[in-house]
């Protein structure tokens, strides 16, 4: 889990939305479908990394992961969280 008070100084690089934890549920399945090669990231590269959090967006469209214990904010790097019921479902 990410630190509330970084979580209050960090957000999106795109929008500047704020940030989140995401809900367990959701970053299970991001895990899930990283374990089975089928998590991408916005450039279209998969994710091998194991997710220790995910940071979800105001809009619930994107997700940042957090790995090592550290958020990584790179625009292509977020996770489109609308495809991942596309994904999941192969």
């Amino acid at each position: 889990m990410i630190n509330e008070t970084l979580l209050q100084l960090i957000c999106c690089p795109e929008t500047h939305q704020s940030l989140a934890s995401a809900p367990p549920d959701l970053l299970a399945q991001m895990e899930a479908l990283r374990a089975k090669g089928k998590l991408v990231n916005r450039a279209g590269q998969q994710i091998e990394d194991v997710l220790d959090d995910v940071l979800i967006r105001d809009d619930g469209k994107i997700a940042y992961p957090v790995v090592d214990g550290i958020p990584v904010l790179i625009i292509e790097e977020g996770i489109l969280v609308d495809e991942l019921e596309d994904s999941s479902s192969d």
